[in-house]
């Protein structure tokens, strides 16, 4: 079985799989567990591939029926941040499917994306079914977006260019379209809270492959009565960030991706900092800005309507203001034009429960922040953050078509 055969690839090869996004796009080699993400989705799909419809008597005269098939071409478009987490959970179920596919890797990672490629007739694939590109967006992306003959396109990546996605395929042939797009995560923190367990795990979230993760809680809310004890267990797990090397196993926190990105995340901070009003820590030491190092930077007390408040910073970069009531909390936590990922800690299980079902996201944790996920339930964003879902239960209906069939039966109706 081809999926099967690739995924033990990827296990057999998955320190080479490390290093190549490690020099790629600077992820820490001690943090990479994409192989195993990867091999468990090409193991699932490889038995997960059957598609069913359903039957119906209900009509006099008529045995009734749909079908679920395959749209044919399915373009991929994924981005530089998680390249083989991306390749594996989008390919595996279009293939399983039943879909022919074409993957562009982004230009800023590449390297693990073509490795795979180069098993793809080793594993037994027939010539076609899978192909992968590189290129820029503005080129190879927009041809992919404007192509006659793709019917379903899934990209993952930033807002604006899920927009242009969608423009050129409305003005294309309407194909179908599944995104995940960008976040800006919002954590609340409630005076119940184990503070000692939100500290560590919303400061994982936001520092974790250096702040370059759509799910990242980049805004954290804390009750007011417990904010200073917070900010101090925060700040000094953000201080023992070890940056360095990517490709050596001591270091948690690498550079960013490249030199745009470095610029746009330092861009930000300055702008962070240009409000006289606000408290600004960071660690002191400076990075030499060839390395493209982004030491863990903390606001706090900053203005709602403020852009690095509103707007996808994408870099270790956290703004942590407070709340005073419940539902304060929950309207500054919703006042967002995303809805990926929220989180909220407190050991009151109804409140719990009543403020996640009010938080407008297509995930909420509950005592855990991102990365913290499920296998079998679906992934995907509100609002600006998305449309369409994956996960292993989830994927296989986005790249199917439906179509009913309606067989006239002589006889049938007398029967029935």
């Amino acid at each position: 079985m081809p999926l099967r055969k690739l995924a033990e690839l990827i296990l057999s090869e998955k320190d080479e799989l490390a290093g190549l996004d490690a020099v790629s796009m600077g992820r820490p080699v001690s943090t990479y567990f994409d192989a195993h993400y990867a091999a468990t989705h090409f193991n699932y799909f490889a038995e997960a591939g059957y598609a069913q419809g359903h039957t119906s008597l209900n009509t006099p005269g008529f045995f009734n029926l749909s079908l679920r098939q395959p749209f044919g071409v399915v373009a991929i478009i994924i981005p530089w941040n998680a390249p083989l987490v991306f390749f594996s959970k989008k390919i595996a179920p279009a293939v399983a499917a039943g879909n022919t596919v074409v993957l562009k890797s982004s230009e800023k990672a590449p390297l693990t994306s073509w490795k795979v490629s180069q098993w793809i007739e080793k594993c037994g694939f027939p010539p076609g079914v899978v192909n992968v590109l590189s290129g820029h967006g503005h080129i190879s992306g927009s041809a992919l977006s404007s192509h006659m003959k793709i019917r379903c396109l899934s990209f993952t990546g930033s807002t604006r260019t899920g927009r242009a996605i969608q423009i050129a395929a409305a003005q294309s042939n309407l194909k179908k379209v599944i995104f995940e797009l960008g976040g800006k995560s919002p954590a609340l923190i409630f005076e119940d809270a184990d503070l000692e367990q939100a500290a560590r795990e919303t400061e994982n979230s936001i520092n974790f492959n250096s702040g370059q993760t759509c799910m990242a809680n980049s805004r954290i809310y804390v009750q007011e009565s417990v904010k200073d004890a917070f900010i101090e267990q925060f700040r000094k797990l953000a201080a023992s960030r070890q940056m360095g090397d990517p490709t050596k196993d001591d270091i948690n926190h690498g550079p960013q991706a490249d030199e745009r990105q470095y610029q746009t995340v330092r861009k930000y901070i300055e702008l962070g900092m240009q409000d006289s009003h606000t408290k600004f820590t960071a660690d002191s030491t400076v990075s030499p800005k060839d390395a493209l190092m982004v030491h863990p930077v903390v606001f706090t007390d900053k203005p709602e309507d403020s852009r690095i408040v509103k707007e996808e910073i994408f870099g270790p970069v956290v703004v942590i203001n407070t709340f005073k009531t419940e539902d304060e909390g929950i309207s500054k936590a919703n006042d967002t034009e995303f809805g990926l990922y929220a989180a909220l800690y407190t050991k009151d299980l109804e409140r719990a429960l009543r403020v996640g079902k009010k938080l407008e996201s297509g995930m909420v944790g509950v005592n855990c922040t991102s990365p913290t996920g499920c296998w079998d339930l679906p992934f995907g964003g509100w609002k600006g953050s998305g449309s369409g879902r994956e996960s292993l239960l989830e994927s296989l209906d986005e790249y199917l078509e439906k179509k009913s069939m309606y067989i006239r039966c002589a006889g049938l109706s007398a029967k029935l």
